[in-house]
């Protein structure tokens, strides 16, 4: 039988700026709320958007999961662009030894031009994007299995780099990807595959797509657990358009409506 888990995406953009001050007791009552029921949380990776207030992914999720220990965290996803892979690879290590081995490393290839282009960062064509995130999986994996690592990449190289501690367990990766050229990446380095935002009928088309590029890597897509982050109110129909006490305070409506359940199958 599949097994469905549950995870919470926790609000990091779009916030009230008026409860600033508030923002950590929101969100510890949300994540009291969900305890038990989910076994995962989930923190975005943005710089901005626009004059919103957006927290920076790797400073929260770090902050958060020592307070929660009992749930494991990642981040849905990662801009891989925005940290050297091989620093991305250390940070990794460290937090699964900190948190006793609740990390998920989620990572993606980065989309999101104006906050690139704003923070002074190239904002290279897709498809070059895609290579960099093939290649910084490769330097991570290879940092967290070799006594030392080696690469040398089109865009990033490493030379007998040394990752210790080692993380214990080496942690899960989740990429997020629906296009053909990231599929196939997924394919290639994920043990979770991730796709955000889409309806069922969209979703099984992806599904379809991602297990073609299984076969064209020579993966059986039976042994890449899916991941889908959905968007939803989580008011009863009473409530329709607004938000539980778990979540009020922590979003600026009507920009989105609260994010969102990670279903793991």
């Amino acid at each position: 039988m599949t097994k469905v888990q549950f995870g919470l995406v926790v609000p990091g953009d779009a916030l009230e700026k008026s409860r600033r001050h508030r923002y950590m007791e929101d969100v510890n009552r949300l994540l009291n709320t969900v305890k038990g029921s989910y076994n995962s949380a989930w923190f975005i990776d943005h710089l901005q958007f626009e004059d919103s207030d957006v927290l920076e992914g790797w400073t929260a999720l770090t902050y958060l999961s020592a307070l929660h220990p009992e749930l494991q965290w990642g981040h849905a996803v990662l801009c891989q662009s925005f940290r050297n892979p091989a620093l991305v690879a250390k940070m990794g290590a460290t937090l699964q030894l900190l948190s006793g081995g609740r990390f998920i490393l989620g990572i993606g290839a980065g989309w999101h031009e104006p906050e690139y282009l704003a923070y002074g960062y190239d904002f290279p064509a897709a498809s070059t994007r895609v290579e960099e995130l093939d290649e910084a999986l490769h330097i991570i994996k290879a940092l967290w299995t070799q006594e030392r690592a080696t690469f040398e990449g089109k865009h990033y190289h490493v030379t007998e780099a040394w990752c210790e501690p080692k993380p214990d367990p080496v942690p899960t990766i989740m990429v997020g990807a629906f296009k053909p050229k990231m599929l196939r990446v997924a394919a290639r380095h994920a043990d979770w595959w991730n796709v955000s935002s889409t309806g069922i009928e969209d979703y099984r088309n992806y599904l379809q797509e991602f297990e073609r590029a299984c076969e064209e890597v020579g993966r059986d897509p039976g042994t890449v657990r899916r991941l889908r982050l959905r968007a939803h109110r989580t008011g009863s129909c009473g409530d329709r358009g607004r938000a539980t006490p778990a979540w009020r305070g922590l979003r600026r409506y009507p920009r989105a409506a609260p994010r969102a359940d990670a279903a793991i199958r």
